[in-house]
């Protein structure tokens, strides 16, 4: 978005700061500027001056000798302008004085070029008599300037010999080049830019009065329309203008096209330019002679119909492209550009004018899918407000009678069915205190709040915000309205509130951080995989046709079928990732992955899914299922989770191997599993040795997790050992042997380890020998047998009744 200085100060009159305090100050409220121009940067002592007279040069034909009226005398200049002629009133640079550069066009000095009295061909000149390219500008945007010559000034410009030749070009003048977010369509305008800085600056802001205008005719006698899709066409406005006179627009209009890089062609267009800049509106007109039926429809466009647009190119449309049209064919794509069947030419006699609000999404699939993205769909696609749509047009017409253009038909025709209504916040001053760290006024964040247009409304203690600034919807909003006039660079500095100011990480980050550091410390290294996956992985990692875990959300604008739908298991990544690995031949590789699964409560999904959070573990080479198991119960250990954790080898994971994988417990709930990978798994992944993977939920970890530790003394008594063996049958696991020894063993019992496991010969069928070594100790006194003797009689009672007999 370009902006002049001048067009801004239309309507902040009393804005006077330098350019460069400008752009600061708009940057620090927060309509940034990127850059500026001044546009007579290299422009010095330029005077309008009038030739006197004219005689040729005595030795060269293609100079001739002028003098010259500067207001305050008559100097000669040597000139070889073809266009040179007496009476003419031409911009003249009086010796000591700066023109931007050369008539060739080229690239401009930085510093321009200097002006000094000389002689040409032995004749003195004091002065050069100036070309639209030598002030630095271009017959674009002055198209009456002549080709080849120095630029004559008409006698609507109303300047004599003396004046200031730069001001009655309009090249006093600071162009700023400013990035606007999406969310503020209402800055793609001057008028809204020159709000913001009215605010900045603490201006009064004067927006256009726009008065009455139309003779007594009915604009519904010359044009009837009907929207057909008012989804893509909230709001249509159209006004007829008759009698038209298309002449130049005002120089004061063109000057402010040129400044803002817009080529000034004649009033009718240079008024829809100039409204369209002025209140980010795009305006459309057709030769109402041209439409058939005296009817415009607004509907979609046939699948493989074709249009040709004002600039000759002719496209094919689809259904899914919105078009303007009349009884027989289309006349414009809606938001783009207009049909080459009713564009305006110098025969036009009655013109229909078109303000309309079109969808902004559609607005930009469509002028992607067809290859033509214009001035007007630029800002359609930004979802302008359907609220000035009937202002401008308004505008324009009171522009056109102004112009003596045309005359305007009486009434306008205005479908709006579902009116677009004000947004409304609930004002809380001290929240917004709170957010900002400040220490405001309610009274002081009103006016803040009321220099963009924000009022409040007493009765409902509510501020209440314009349809143009579609940015506000919550005290956020409100809050970033009045830090942005009350100053970022004045809030002073204050610590965030809440469990961050303690100085650590919350609780869940904590537990993350230790994960972190236990799986780094035993070798693994993090890893990152893709939340995005192909339903292909669930086939790779066989899970039934039924599971659960097939049922995962689609992505509506999916890259491709290898990334639609989000992960329900974060398996797959893993795999891929040690594939990868094990196909570029690395070696014992060991990763691990903090990342969310995506768990639809419902399909088709009406709610945010659950996004739970997966410490994933997985490695191939040096290592086995222990191995794997210790680095999860590392982990559980230094959460504080070391007690209560129990395995289940009846997993049922189809993925891992069926006799080498468990689930994770922790007091009865299940928070994760372990196990090497199904060797048809690992061919599907194409890793070839065997693969070992554990994954733990953290939402079901984090209840049972704890960083609080109780500090032990060493002990002042000595410890008692007993070993025991057992003849154990086969299917009773060793995890169910050590519950029974801790219940029984009670408090005196320290720790127990299984030191021997033997299957053989010398052991009955369906049977295995296993050993451990029990450790007791009382913090009270030293033991005696009997102590451990009745320790050890209840534990070999528990273990009777699990069929466990003492070896012999």
């Amino acid at each position: 978005m370009n902006t002049s200085y001048s067009w801004i100060k239309k309507y902040v009159p009393d804005l006077d700061v330098t350019p460069q305090e400008y752009f600061d100050g708009m940057t620090l409220s927060g309509t940034k500027c990127e850059t500026y121009e001044v546009l007579d940067k290299n422009l010095k002592n330029i005077v309008v001056g009038q030739i006197r007279s004219i005689e040729k040069h005595p030795d060269a034909d293609h100079l001739v000798i002028c003098q010259v009226d500067i207001g305050t005398g008559t100097i000669q200049i040597v000139t070889g302008a073809p266009n040179a002629h007496e009476g003419m009133l031409t911009p003249v640079v009086l010796p000591g004085g700066k023109v931007a550069g050369g008539h060739d066009g080229g690239a401009l000095p930085e510093e321009g070029i200097e002006i000094k009295d000389g002689m040409l061909r032995g004749v003195p000149s004091h002065g050069m008599m100036c070309s639209i390219e030598e002030l630095g500008s271009s017959r674009e945007f002055y198209p009456e300037a002549p080709e080849n010559g120095i630029y004559e000034f008409s006698e609507d410009d109303g300047v004599k010999p003396g004046d200031d030749a730069i001001a009655a070009l309009g090249l006093h003048d600071v162009n700023f080049e400013y990035e606007i977010t999406s969310n503020r369509v209402d800055c793609y305008s001057v008028i809204g830019i020159a709000r913001e800085a009215a605010a900045t600056f603490h201006q009064k802001f004067y927006p256009p009065v726009i008065r009455e205008t139309g003779n007594n005719e009915d604009v519904n006698d010359y044009i009837r329309v009907t929207v057909e899709d008012q989804t893509l066409c909230p709001r249509y406005t159209a006004r007829v203008v008759k009698n038209i006179h298309l002449a130049p627009s005002p120089k004061w209009m063109q000057r402010c096209l040129a400044s803002n890089g817009i080529r000034p062609i004649n009033n009718v267009v240079d008024i829809t330019n100039y409204v369209m800049e002025e209140y980010g509106q795009p305006m459309h007109a057709y030769d109402l002679d041209t439409i058939a039926g005296k009817h415009i429809i607004v509907r979609r466009a046939d699948d493989g119909e074709k249009f040709t647009t004002l600039d000759g190119k002719e496209y094919t449309l689809d259904s899914s492209i919105l078009t303007i049209r009349d009884d027989e064919k289309a006349v414009g794509l809606a938001g783009i550009m207009g049909g080459e069947n009713s564009m305006i030419t110098d025969s036009v006699h009655t013109m229909l004018f078109e303000a309309a609000c079109f969808d902004g999404t559609n607005i930009r699939l469509s002028s992607k899918k067809i290859g033509n993205q214009t001035d007007a769909s630029r800002k359609f696609d930004k979802g302008l407000d359907p609220n000035t749509a009937l202002e401008a047009m308004n505008r324009a017409c009171m522009l056109i009678e102004e112009f003596g253009a045309g005359e305007v038909v009486g009434g306008a025709i205005d479908i709006y069915p579902v009116k677009r209504e004000e947004s409304r916040v609930t004002f809380e001053p001290d929240k917004i205190n709170r957010l900002l760290g400040t220490n405001l006024s309610a009274e002081e964040q009103l006016k803040y709040l009321a220099s963009v247009e924000l009022r409040y409304d007493k009765k409902t203690n509510e501020i209440v915000a314009p349809t143009f600034r579609q940015d506000i919807h919550r005290t956020c909003d409100i809050a970033e309205e009045v830090a942005r006039f009350f100053g970022y660079n004045n809030i002073p500095t204050t610590l965030p509130t809440g469990e961050a100011t303690t100085g650590r990480l919350s609780f869940k980050n904590r537990v993350e951080a230790k994960a972190r550091d236990v799986a780094e410390y035993c070798g693994f290294s993090q890893g990152m995989c893709y939340s995005f996956e192909s339903p292909k992985a669930f086939d790779k990692l066989l899970f039934p046709e039924d599971d659960p875990v097939r049922k995962a959300i689609a992505i509506s604008n999916p890259l491709g079928e290898d990334f639609s739908i989000m992960r329900t298991t974060s398996l797959n990544g893993m795999l891929t990732s040690l594939a990868t690995n094990y196909n570029r031949r690395n070696k014992d590789v060991r990763l691990y992955e903090l990342g969310n699964i995506y768990i639809p409560k419902e399909l088709p999904l009406k709610e945010l899914p659950d996004e739970r959070m997966q410490f994933t573990l997985g490695f191939y080479g040096k290592g086995d299922f222990y191995d794997m198991k210790g680095v999860a119960e590392e982990f559980l250990g230094q959460i504080g989770m070391h007690d209560r954790v129990e395995y289940d080898a009846k997993a049922g994971k189809p993925f891992l191997h069926p006799g080498r994988q468990a689930l994770i417990r922790y007091d009865g709930n299940i928070i994760g599993y372990l196990g090497e990978v199904h060797p048809m798994v690992l061919k599907n992944y194409g890793i070839g040795e065997r693969a070992y993977v554990a994954v733990l939920d953290m939402p079901e970890i984090l209840p049972f997790a704890s960083f609080d530790r109780k500090f032990e003394g060493i002990a002042k008594f000595p410890a008692v050992t007993r070993d025991i063996s057992m003849v154990v049958p086969k299917e009773i696991e060793a995890a169910v042997i050590e519950k029974m020894i801790r219940q029984r063993g009670g408090k005196i019992l320290e720790d127990l380890k299984l030191f021997d496991i033997y299957e053989g010969e010398q052991v009955e069928a369906g049977h295995k020998s296993m050993a451990y070594s029990l450790t007791f100790r009382s913090r009270e006194k030293t033991l005696e047998e009997s102590d451990i003797a009745a320790s050890m009689k209840k534990i070999l009672n528990g273990l009777s009744g699990l069929g466990i007999e003492l070896r012999q």
